[in-house]
């Protein structure tokens, strides 16, 4: 059964950051020389789940309180920092907005099952072409 995964994405203030965040992580592991850049998000905690977040899961992303974007799991990997263990989740570069919700804080990460994921956006929905801000606060206020 697929399973996903939610997080807040601390630092951020919209998707465009994220992305801008991301594709410098990217960057400089080309620069160092590394053959295969990844995006790889470090946790303390190891999924007990991890063939059901590998089974066509994703990482959904809160950003400044509310879902709105997702990213394909990869892979779930054993990570020793300072002799402690921790969980390397490696995701696609690949951002896919959805549509937004409100969510509270959190710490850590938390499964989110499947019906409870809010949906991709494919365009044709309210809120196309508005700056990212103001697509926020619309659906803050319940208009969006």
């Amino acid at each position: 059964m697929t399973l996903h995964l939610i997080k807040l994405c601390v630092g951020a203030d919209s998707v465009e950051d994220l992305a801008q965040w991301q594709m410098g992580r990217i960057r400089e592991q080309k620069k160092r020389g590394k053959k295969k850049p990844e995006l790889v998000h470090v946790t303390r905690m190891m999924p007990k789940r991890a063939d059901d977040l590998l089974d066509g899961g994703s990482l959904y992303w809160v950003i400044k309180g509310q879902i709105a974007v997702r990213q394909k799991l990869l892979e779930l990997r054993s990570v020793v920092r300072d002799g402690t263990p921790h969980c390397g989740i490696v995701y696609d570069a690949k951002l896919v907005p959805v549509a937004r919700r409100m969510h509270r804080p959190f710490q850590g990460w938390r499964y989110l099952k499947p019906e409870d994921a809010p949906p991709d956006v494919r365009g044709g929905k309210g809120g196309d072409g508005l700056p990212e801000a103001l697509k926020a606060e619309l659906v803050s206020l319940g208009l969006l």
